[in-house]
């Protein structure tokens, strides 16, 4: 990889990009894998084992996103008398009718070699005695199936792991050593998709925070783009995920002109610790396995308010107890519930929790001793770039992997433990693809269109502070329960802060500042906005989109993906599927009344995109 001098801007599909400095400097490599969770460091180690020249480009340290906070651990058929076949009914049953079959079918075949391989690579999961894999239950799964490492610290042990294995992947400069195709750059937020005159992926623009061999707007050239940049949970008030967490790859991906799906059906995971109702940003996780073992939802007068509402009671799908907890709390006016595990003792809360007994005494909580306060909060996104099953999106050449992506395999509500595994199988799957293209002679460098660099900006960038309104108005209208006039509402309020924003930049040709503050804003408002159409689209509820003024399931009119496409005017085109299966992910057509989907809805006039 070597650099090839600073004319390197190019223009997305949409035309559409974030208001940034001219690259400065570039690189080129095969691939360029945008993320460090398991699903970009195992994108990038299967690239760089094909002999692809591949870099990894990461928001903060490579170990630093959302794979290191996850709990509970990693759900395959591992366990004697289970079957890729139970694992797929349980997916199904939690995905409301939205599964697509097929994907399903595939991680759950595809599972438990790929976990064989994780253990290969170096991840130590917890044993019994007898040396076998400790597996557990949590929410939604009929048997033992979820491996776990150092009790409740899954994704710490798999990130250290991989972030160790991508270490000896790296160039080394010791005489003799065989030269290796890997390489990193950290502290670094990408802005666009930099494609060829044919719309073909050609690489990504970057800027890299702080020290290091490069600073500043930068480019990576490559005609292979693998997005892994995990969620967006930043885009609520309170959230489970990381600070980083703020929908670049969606945002980059509509910019590019890529399909996204289903962004309406966010996870809000039950179980998370109390902090009081003004605590903001990232909360801690009281993992779904603290129930999976035993531990009990009640409420102030001890009432086991769970039993009876599902046959699984506290080990319900996810959306069903979230929705359990959010109905009383709203009958008893009360802002938590409680999860009580005292009957665990303190051995086992030691031995088999120490992370979430940790995180709740460093709060003054002593679950030995007594219930843990918790509430619902923003956890996962079950939607994203959509994909096929090898990863691909509609735009050729740019893939998508792990919580950014949209496999179909989580349908309106994903079963717990099967994230780490998607990201696992479809990372492998991609990787596999763009060796399979290489091999093919499919995989040529490609020359990314240049574009002007303009002083004034043709998209306004939002000033850092808007983050917090876009938070609260995401979680007032668009939070657990939602209805028309709550989103009507927060669809006004998201509008009216791009309209300050543009108007500014109208009278005075001025925006904020270009920076890292500005543009995780700009993405969250973009990221907001779709979210936001969609679940004014769904008039149902189906999974963890809930319509309190639609309150049923209509499997008649709703059993459909909603499609949504940036197109070059700024409008926000969306529209259904036929089908809950995903249509092939050919290259899309401008128009949104193309062959094979159902159009149901004006388009929409999205115009902060950046």
């Amino acid at each position: 990889m070597t650099d090839t001098g600073t004319n390197t801007t190019g223009t997305t599909s949409t035309g559409i990009r974030l208001h940034a400095p001219a690259p400065g400097w570039a690189i080129t490599a095969d691939v360029v894998v945008v993320g460090s969770g398991v699903a970009g460091l195992t994108a990038a180690l299967r690239c760089e084992a094909a002999g692809l020249h591949t870099v990894v480009v990461t928001k903060a340290r490579l170990d630093d996103g959302s794979t290191r906070w996850a709990q509970g651990g990693i759900a395959a058929a591992l366990g004697e008398g289970d079957t890729p076949e139970q694992h797929l009914d349980d997916t199904l049953v939690a995905g409301a009718g939205l599964c697509d079959e097929d994907a399903v079918r595939l991680l759950v075949t595809e599972g438990p070699d790929a976990v064989r391989r994780l253990i290969e690579t170096g991840a130590h999961f917890d044993e019994s005695s007898e040396g076998e894999l400790e597996l557990t239950r949590e929410g939604g799964h009929h048997r033992r199936r979820i491996a776990h490492a150092g009790g409740d610290a899954t994704g710490a042990e798999i990130s250290r792991a991989l972030v160790e294995a991508v270490s000896e992947a790296m160039p080394s400069s010791t005489p003799g050593t065989r030269a290796r195709g890997l390489r990193t750059i950290e502290n670094a937020l990408v802005l666009d998709l930099l494609t060829d005159a044919d719309g073909r992926t050609a690489g990504v623009t970057l800027h890299v925070m702080g020290e290091g061999q490069h600073d500043g707007v930068g480019a990576v050239h490559a005609p292979a783009v693998v997005l892994a940049t995990g969620g967006m949970g930043q885009v609520y008030s309170a959230t489970t995920n990381p600070s980083v967490s703020t929908g670049d790859g969606v945002a980059l991906a509509l910019r590019a002109g890529a399909e996204v799906s289903d962004l309406e059906f966010v996870q809000f995971h039950p179980t998370v610790l109390f902090l009081g109702s003004e605590a903001e940003g990232q909360q801690p996780l009281v993992s779904e396995a603290v129930r999976g073992e035993g531990a009990h939802l009640v409420d102030a007068d001890g009432t086991r308010f769970m039993v009876g509402q599902h046959e699984l009671a506290e080990l319900a799908p996810r959306d069903i107890v979230a929705k359990g907890i959010t109905r009383r709390m709203l009958e008893q006016g009360a802002e938590h519930m409680y999860l009580d595990a005292r009957h665990f003792g303190a051995e086992m809360w030691e031995h088999r929790f120490p992370t979430i007994l940790a995180a709740c005494r460093a709060h003054g909580i002593d679950p030995v001793t007594e219930p843990v306060p918790v509430a619902p909060a923003a956890h996962y996104a079950s939607g994203g770039v959509r994909t096929d099953s090898q990863g691909r999106t509609t735009v050729p050449g740019l893939y998508a992997c792990g919580e950014v992506a949209c496999t179909g395999v989580h349908g309106a509500n994903r079963l717990a433990s099967n994230s780490l595994l998607e990201g696992l199988v479809y990372a492998e799957r991609i990787a596999a693809d763009i060796a399979a293209s290489r091999a093919a002679d499919g995989l040529h460098a490609r020359v990314p269109q240049p574009v002007p660099y303009r002083e004034k900006p043709e998209h306004p960038l939002l000033e850092p502070e808007a983050r917090f309104a876009i938070q609260r108005i995401m979680t007032e209208g668009a939070g657990v329960l939602r209805s028309a006039a709550s989103l009507a509402a927060a669809a006004a309020a998201l509008d009216q802060l791009h309209t300050d924003a543009r108007d500014a930049l109208d009278e005075n040709g001025k925006t904020a500042e270009p920076g890292v503050d500005t543009w995780e804003t700009t993405n969250l408002l973009c990221v907001a906005r779709v979210l936001v159409a969609a679940a004014r689209l769904r008039e149902e509820t189906r999974g963890c989109h809930w319509r309190e003024d639609h309150a049923d399931r209509d499997d008649t009119h709703w059993r459909r993906h909603v499609v949504v496409r940036l197109n070059p005017d700024r409008a926000l085109a969306l529209r259904t599927t036929d089908t809950p299966d995903f249509p092939p992910t050919a290259p899309a057509p401008l128009d949104p009344d193309r062959a094979g989907a159902t159009p149901t809805h004006r388009p929409e006039r999205l115009p902060q995109e950046q």
